[in-house]
């Protein structure tokens, strides 16, 4: 085995700058509970980029060093490093979920069962070429199932999971969802489909249509279409759906969805009420894709929530039991219902490149890379 590995890291400067590189480190000896993960692949996700980038201006990235080890530097605006002041001096190591093999064990039982197995895992510090990580970090997978399979195990999968697993806690009977044709909303379909569960599906652009149709998605609205409000609000009454996960964050999105829920729920009201219907709608924000302020024009009566939604919150709140009935469920549907599909692969040194950073940093729908570490 290897005595040393390479890392990715970001750090933000006093001086208004943000640099990413690699930097060498030995690999841990595990604990009794723990196991050393050799990572043959791990994704960059929309929540990556915050901690990989934060508010930089990568129109301002340039690079140095050498092709093995390149560094990024970019300027970050004067008005947002108040975002970031707790971090910076610090050098932190990025990636949330990756998968690999089971190089070394602990001495305990659990660390020894998985000794030269595929594992997903989750933790942090995963655009790393060695992890070393508790057990409970870590998902057994089905024989033959692939590091590449398995790296995005734990937050696309346990996410749409996790946004169905609240509807059915809070109440509600069927869903929406923004960003729809993402690998997430993707999964989210399959999900849904699985379990009968009506989803609307949100998205911008005819192709993403086209790709929930090619998944069998039966409600899909176009928030650039003239006729979206109208097409929105049928599909509402159509499925009764009163929840909504948006991916953008900001713009009038939510109030927008609220609104259209507000007309489907009030069609049935015999009476004018000016305080709106009595069915509560919400929207739970859980992404940043529109970093423009949250804009509610309020049209939806007095019966709404809005609020940020966490997976790592909800799994605090749905508890051991449920969390390991959904860490099954993913496990045995990996490679079909929770499948994820990428458009590039890249080494750590080459997710440090100018044209990667490109492409990945827009968070475009379609455009999800895979970073392997050992290549």
């Amino acid at each position: 085995m290897a005595e040393t590995g390479l890392q990715l890291r970001s750090l933000i400067k006093e001086d208004n700058t943000l640099e990413l590189s690699l930097v060498e480190l030995p690999i841990p000896q595990p604990g009794d509970d723990e196991v050393v993960v050799r990572v043959d692949a791990t994704p960059i996700n929309p929540s990556d980029l915050a901690l990989l980038v934060g508010p930089a201006d990568m129109t301002t990235a340039s690079v140095s060093g050498t092709a093995q080890r390149p560094v990024i530097t970019a300027t970050i605006p004067d008005s947002l490093m108040k975002m970031v002041a707790p971090r910076i001096g610090q050098s932190l190591a990025v990636g949330n979920e990756g998968a690999g093999v089971v190089i070394a064990a602990g001495a305990s039982d659990a660390a020894q069962a998985l000794l030269g197995k595929t594992v997903g895992m989750i933790g942090g510090e995963m655009y790393s070429q060695y992890r070393c990580v508790n057990v409970s970090q870590c998902l057994p997978l089905m024989e033959g199932t692939t590091p590449e399979q398995a790296a995005s195990c734990f937050v696309n999968p346990m996410t749409a999971l996790g946004m169905v697993e609240t509807m059915r806690m809070e109440n509600h009977t069927a869903l929406v969802h923004t960003a729809a044709a993402s690998n997430l909303g993707q999964m989210l379909n399959r999900v849904c489909q699985q379990d009968g569960i009506d989803l609307v599906n949100i998205v911008r652009k005819p192709e993403q249509e086209e790709i929930l149709k090619n998944l069998g998605a039966r409600y899909i609205v176009n928030s650039s279409a003239d006729s979206f409000y109208d097409d929105l609000t049928e599909a509402l009454v159509a499925t009764g759906a009163t929840l909504a996960f948006d991916a953008t964050g900001g713009g009038k999105l939510a109030s927008d969805i609220l609104a259209c829920m507000e007309s489907a729920a009030s069609r049935d009201l015999e009476t004018y009420n000016r305080y709106g219907s009595d069915v509560f709608k919400q929207v739970y924000i859980y992404g940043g894709l529109d970093r423009s302020p949250t804009v509610l024009n309020r049209s939806f009566g007095l019966a709404w929530g809005v609020g940020g939604w966490l997976l790592t919150f909800f799994m605090q709140r749905a508890g051991m039991e449920k969390i390991v009935e959904m860490r099954q469920r993913v496990a045995a549907q990996i490679g079909t219902t929770f499948a994820s599909h990428y458009t590039d692969r890249v080494s750590l040194s080459e997710a440090l490149s100018l044209e990667a950073i490109a492409v990945y940093g827009k968070q475009a729908t379609g455009q999800k890379y895979l970073i392997v570490p050992q290549a």
